[in-house]
């Protein structure tokens, strides 16, 4: 099956769990919360979400494995591996705050080649797979154009529980929040990808994150003319814990500012 009509299943996928969530947070209590660790939250939501999404990607790409936040499976593909989160902004969710999202990403062998990003409540979809443009509901977006930090929106991430590098953190907040238009932190980094690939933000920053909650983000930026790197640099960011997605005009003077701190 051809990468584009992969991604339109992965699409039909998502909003349809999407719609799974909508649902489910007009009657959704606190006393449904589970803990995994601290301030790691997850409800049965993001549980049957992630089941709903494994078996209908299973018919989409039979064989191919699975590497999921809720961990509903264990399976290893050796050419293919979906990585699925299923409620990115499982937080924001539980409080009923209206920015969470659907993240789906496809790997063949070391490279992600589909990304499929919805925001449940605005019932925006992004997308794009390798060699594709890349979409919003079905137009095409690209990343801004501005030139400097200065003239730019931010976004960024808090630490919920490593705080080993708080301090750091914080000092670099600082820095950025002196020398931007200003700074966002909106409780989903798939949403902060997206966000970025349409030209929403100029940049993206946040350590201690996951494969499954940048996987699909990275496809799109990258597709939309943006960069995603490691705080070194380096395009390996999908399991070294820390990224910068930018509009690719700001990578040079935000990887400056950044390795001040990391």
């Amino acid at each position: 099956m051809a990468l584009e009509q992969i991604t339109q299943s992965v699409i039909e996928i998502a909003k349809e769990t999407g719609a799974f969530i909508r649902e489910q947070r007009k009657t959704f209590s606190p006393d449904q919360i589970e803990v995994k660790g601290l301030n790691d939250l997850v409800s049965y939501v993001d549980k049957t979400a992630e089941q709903q999404i494994v078996a209908a990607l299973a018919d989409v790409l039979p064989g191919a494995g699975f590497i999921t936040e809720e961990k509903t499976i264990n399976k290893t593909g050796e050419r293919y591996n979906w990585i699925i989160d299923p409620l990115d902004g499982t937080t924001n969710f539980i409080h009923g705050l209206p920015v969470y999202s659907v993240s789906i990403a496809l790997q063949e062998y070391d490279e992600l080649v589909v990304g499929v990003v919805y925001e449940i409540n605005l019932d925006e979809c992004f997308y794009a797979w390798k060699g594709s443009a890349a979409y919003l509901n079905g137009h095409q977006i690209k990343v801004s154009n501005t030139p400097t930090v200065d003239k730019s929106l931010l976004a960024t991430g808090f630490p919920y529980y490593d705080f080993e590098k708080q301090t750091a953190y914080i000092e670099l907040f600082a820095e950025l929040m002196r020398s931007c238009h200003g700074l966002r932190r909106l409780g989903s980094a798939a949403v902060d990808l997206a966000y970025t690939a349409c030209g929403r933000f100029e940049g993206f920053y946040e350590y201690n994150l996951n494969a499954w909650d940048v996987a699909a983000g990275i496809v799109i930026v990258r597709q939309a003319g943006g960069d995603v790197v490691n705080f070194k640099g380096g395009d390996e960011c999908l399991h070294t814990r820390e990224l910068l997605a930018t509009n690719g005009r700001i990578t040079k003077e935000m990887l400056q500012i950044i390795q001040k701190y990391f």
